[in-house]
């Protein structure tokens, strides 16, 4: 809850940029409640989403959006974060939701990156507050 609010309410003070996308909501669950997990961790997080959200907005700038570039943009996304070891199962929606609504290179820096290093923090700072509340 506090991570998603912290983003709308960043975002909202400048809403020709917001720091929120659904797949953060995803994301959430993996930082929140499974912290251990190698698909929670910053590097996949953050990865994760860069490279995913990069094959959507190179699709939707340079190929017609059909079924076709649809599932071959999604394919390529999840098999570049297999091979880089950064796979996170929330940034596989990314290739989809930037080519359907036809997002700009803008999209990567906002929200894509700022607010995955965001949530990477703000996940942080609440399991190092959690273990020193529940030591």
């Amino acid at each position: 809850m506090l991570a998603i609010t912290v983003l709308a309410l960043i975002g909202h003070h400048n809403q020709e940029y917001w720091l929120l996308m659904a797949a953060f909501g995803a994301s959430c669950v993996l930082i929140f409640a499974v912290p251990e997990s190698p698909l929670a961790k910053a590097r996949n997080v953050i990865a994760g989403h860069c490279l995913t959200a990069l094959v959507g907005v190179v699709f939707a700038t340079f190929i017609p959006v059909n079924a076709l570039s649809l599932g071959i943009a999604t394919g390529l996304a999840v098999m570049l974060m297999v091979l880089s070891k950064t796979v996170h199962p929330p940034a596989g929606a990314n290739p989809l939701f930037i080519m359907l609504t036809g997002q700009s290179w803008a999209f990567l820096l906002f929200p894509v990156l700022t607010g995955a290093i965001c949530l990477v923090l703000i996940g942080r700072g609440y399991h190092q507050i959690r273990a020193l509340w529940f030591a």
